[in-house]
């Protein structure tokens, strides 16, 4: 479901009925007239759907983590706010650039319509920038020839599995964050699409290499076993890009995960 447009649409129908309210049937009706219901309803409700409209369209926008890709980051069932604008100013629904602002970082966790299906939106972990070489041989993250700073740092219980992951503290750019790396499970990609791009990549029984093509990006889960992303379904267009995570509000299942994240 496209919410972004089914809110366009709810706009543009109460705008014309407050248009037409005000300009027009005002105008037509003695002073005391009651305007018919539809008028008052839909011309009442425009100034709220136009504040939801552009709070959500190029400030705010809330998501609710649906699968366990960015453990221990993000658990399911965290509600986030996604900055819409530090990427850029984009038009709504067609999610046009129109404004520059800030570009992505390493490190960086980013919302974005997932190339293979744009209905669909994704959050993972912005790794390799346009124009980097990644490389994830042996379970290792190495950007640019440089190996990724990474150091044990304990375990990790799955609270819903009842069993515990390594658990790794990793720096990517400026950014420090944890991962769940499974050092048992195979270190080959499975079930690789045939994506855009698919041509920059070479993959060994020992994992991945990737040319990360201009204007796109290379990105990952922070539960690396348990995260399908380019690895497997290829790079993030500019075009894709929703904005990034920056902010835990709700967890009905734990209070606690309110700020958790920043």
């Amino acid at each position: 479901m496209n919410f972004a447009l089914i809110l366009f649409l709810l706009l543009v129908a109460t705008g014309v009925l407050w248009v037409y309210d005000h300009f027009v049937a005002r105008k037509r009706r003695g002073p005391d007239a009651t305007p018919p219901w539809w008028v008052e309803y839909g011309a009442s409700f425009f100034p709220v759907i136009l504040i939801v409209f552009g709070l959500r369209s190029f400030v705010v926008e809330p998501f609710k983590i649906p699968s366990g890709s960015m453990i221990p980051t993000l658990l399911v069932g965290d509600f986030i706010l996604v900055n819409k604008w530090t990427y850029g100013i984009r038009l709504p629904v067609i999610n046009k650039k129109i404004i520059d602002v800030n570009q992505p970082k390493r490190g960086e966790v980013m919302v974005f319509r997932y190339p293979a299906d744009p209905s669909l939106d994704y959050i993972k972990r912005i790794v390799g920038l346009p124009g980097d070489t990644v490389e994830y041989f042996d379970k290792h993250l190495t950007v640019n020839g440089e190996a990724v700073p990474i150091v044990e740092s304990g375990t990790y219980l799955h609270p819903d599995r009842l069993y515990y992951s390594p658990r790794y503290s990793e720096k990517l750019g400026e950014v420090e964050h944890s991962v769940l790396i499974e050092r048992d499970a195979p270190a080959f990609v499975p079930q690789v699409m045939n994506f855009p791009g698919r041509e920059n990549c070479t993959y060994t029984n020992r994992g991945v290499r990737c040319k990360v093509p201009a204007g796109h990006y290379f990105v990952m889960g922070d539960n690396r076993d348990a995260s399908s992303d380019s690895r497997v379904w290829g790079f993030v267009p500019d075009e894709n890009i929703v904005g990034r995570a920056f902010f835990i509000w709700f967890n009905f299942n734990d209070m606690r995960r309110i700020g958790a994240f920043h």
